[in-house]
């Protein structure tokens, strides 16, 4: 196992009725904005029991923030902020909205001219506004950790930023505040989380089973639980419960501490959320399978392992139980209602040429964190997902 540090210092509020909490963990006499998405927290009650919880505080708020958080919208929340002295931060939505509002957290105190900066330049977060979070939707995990990714509608960019200072205060997970969604929101939510667990799962083995399982258990759970919300015509609290945990462990850094991790599903795929708008979630049910394929004899060993533990597969050749794998993964994702082919999202060659020069120009000596996707690997994969 690879040396680590690990540190998260976020307060997980878990289960139903906990919003009715929220007072005791936000400072006394705090100005706090609320921020939002398209308005749905204002129809499934949510939002009236945030506004019940905070009765005594001073509270301002702003919606309006895109699936794949705009940095020009972000920008008019710090405007708010700093006119407002806002000085507490309460992201109320899934993580498309605790990423814009961790940024808003950072760019409301950089003192650099563009806050662009942040995440095109990677300056360094000095000071942020102190933020907590109650969480409507199970998918990226931005509950418990300190990072986030955010578009620039303008140039059509997705990039990441994060800071220590950026962890939640505390986060509240409530599954029945994820009742009302549709199902693509839901499914979306499960595709997600299982490409972050897969994303610091299958690289290469270096003697950590504590990491393996916890990873394979958390998959197996998606698998099982989220296709059984995905079905249920009516929400279940236990399947709901369940999945909203399993989406936060997937990315708090506990089953990445020790081991490699690699982002190259989530890079090319931001490019084809920017250039397209397909839902995140699609975009990385989209590539996986390709890069699985493309990667099956430089990850065999971890490969194999996903194959027996996660989909029972034990017999066949080594070739044929990772060809297997990955014929199940993408038909898991199928079964769950995502179109895993570009061509099924109107994206064609064109695209994958200009996302490939993006690239190129951006001098990238790899895609991810492992110097076995290289740009040319990129435009494979692509291809191969037509």
């Amino acid at each position: 196992m690879n040396n680590f540090d690990f540190y998260n210092p976020v307060n997980i509020l878990f289960g139903k009725g906990k919003i009715a909490e929220l007072k005791k963990h936000i400072p006394a006499g705090a100005n706090i904005l609320i921020t939002f998405g398209g308005g749905s927290i204002k129809k499934n009650g949510v939002y009236d029991q945030v506004i019940a919880a905070l009765d005594g505080f001073k509270v301002q708020e702003f919606g309006g923030i895109e699936p794949n958080p705009h940095f020009e919208t972000l920008m008019k929340a710090v405007e708010v902020v700093k006119a407002n002295k806002i000085d507490f931060l309460l992201a109320v939505g899934g993580g498309s909205v605790l990423d814009g509002t961790k940024f808003i957290a950072a760019a409301s105190c950089y003192k650099g001219e563009d806050a662009w900066d942040i995440l095109a330049k990677r300056a360094r977060v000095e000071t942020a506004i102190d933020l907590g979070a109650v969480l409507t939707l199970a998918a990226t995990g931005s509950e418990m950790n300190s990072g986030g990714v955010v578009t620039k509608a303008a140039t059509k960019e997705k990039l990441a930023f994060g800071s220590p200072l950026l962890f939640p205060k505390f986060s509240v997970l409530d599954p029945e505040a994820t009742y009302s969604l549709p199902k693509r929101q839901i499914a979306n939510g499960v595709a997600d989380a299982f490409v972050h667990v897969m994303e610091q799962y299958l690289t290469y083995p270096v003697n950590s089973p504590v990491q393996d399982r916890f990873s394979e258990g958390l998959l197996m759970t998606l698998i099982e639980e989220g296709t059984k919300a995905y079905d249920s015509e009516t929400p279940n609290y236990d399947e709901y419960a369940n999945m909203m945990w399993a989406a936060t462990m997937a990315l708090n850094g506990l089953i990445g501490a020790g081991v490699q991790s690699d982002w190259a599903t989530h890079m090319i795929g931001h490019e084809l959320t920017a250039f397209h708008g397909i839902d995140h979630a699609v975009t990385l049910a989209i590539v996986l399978p390709g890069l699985m394929a493309h990667l099956k004899d430089k990850r065999s060993v971890k490969l194999l392992q996903y194959a027996e533990r996660v989909w029972n597969i034990a017999e066949g050749s080594e070739e044929e139980r990772i060809a297997m794998a990955i014929v199940k993964t993408e038909a898991f994702f199928n079964r769950i209602g995502i179109k895993t082919r570009l061509s099924q999202h109107n994206v064609g060659q064109d695209t994958i040429d200009t996302i490939i020069k993006r690239f190129t120009d951006r001098r990238l000596p790899s895609i991810g964190m492992i110097p076995d996707v290289k740009i040319e690997d990129a435009e494979k994969i692509l291809v191969d997902r037509l």
